[in-house]
């Protein structure tokens, strides 16, 4: 299962079942989990842990220094990587710092294209999209279900919400609401991610809902205390607008308009 040009760290640990390409360099510190295959020319720097049934194409680079100017060369930030994601050509991924919380983080089931790159201290959930050339500055929060399209440059310390859409192409800056459609340079929105939540099983009637929901956020000049006021009621209709409610809380960035 492992190539006989593949070079393997004695510390690392992978289970038995883990595939490696030609010329791929796992390094120290480095775990992976059942069923997951990495092909060739990938390099894997530890401490990275990767769990079940990922497949990794030729050329990624995971698990590298962060390319962070207060990084100081500590050992003890990692990456963390869960079950059944498609990491596709070139993609980089960087560990944590410690300034940061010392953890870049992918969750489960993302389709991850060639080119994307991860910043150190990401926090990505499951269900993502990244179309080519996708980029995530350090400190970004993705939520699940979140679609990027290719070449989408995400500024650090934004927070991408639930079920929302980028296009391609789009410079964020600010954060993006849950279920929300942005493009452009700098991106601004332009209603909600309609089809998005339609393949996500949401029905005709919360799709209403939070269409509404984005009209009182975005169509009726209140300030954001004042939108969070007109959404609660809402809630009780689609429990989704909470997701919104809860997201404008907590922004720091403020958000796309």
């Amino acid at each position: 299962m492992i190539h006989a040009t593949a070079i393997i760290d004695p510390q690392a640990e992978l289970d038995s079942s883990v595939e490696v390409g030609p010329y791929s360099i796992i390094g120290a510190k480095v775990q992976i989990g059942p069923g997951t295959k990495i092909g060739p020319h990938v390099v894997i720097k530890g401490p990275t842990r990767i769990g079940c049934e990922n497949k990794i194409y030729q050329f990624a680079s995971l698990g590298e220094d962060p390319q962070d100017k207060k990084y100081g060369g500590e050992l003890n930030t990692s990456m963390e990587i869960g079950d059944r994601n498609l990491i596709r050509e070139y993609c980089t991924m960087n560990r944590g710092t410690v300034q940061g919380g010392g953890v870049t983080r992918i969750g489960n089931d993302n389709w991850i294209m060639a080119y994307t790159h991860f910043a150190h201290d990401c926090q990505v959930g499951n269900h993502t999209v990244f179309a080519n050339g996708a980029s995530l500055a350090g400190h970004v929060r993705v939520d699940d279900y979140v679609t990027l399209g290719g070449f989408s440059l995400i500024h650090q310390f934004c927070w991408l919400g639930i079920n929302s859409f980028a296009g391609a192409g789009s410079v964020i800056v600010k954060d993006v609401p849950p279920f929300v459609t942005v493009w452009g340079n700098h991106a601004e929105a332009y209603g909600i991610n309609k089809e998005g939540l339609k393949r996500s099983g949401f029905t005709a009637e919360a799709i209403r809902i939070l269409h509404q929901a984005y009209k009182i956020i975005y169509k009726q000049n209140l300030t954001i205390e004042q939108a969070i006021e007109s959404l609660t009621p809402l809630v009780t209709e689609c429990p989704e607008v909470d997701n919104l409610i809860t997201f404008l809380q907590q922004s720091t960035r403020g958000i796309v308009r």
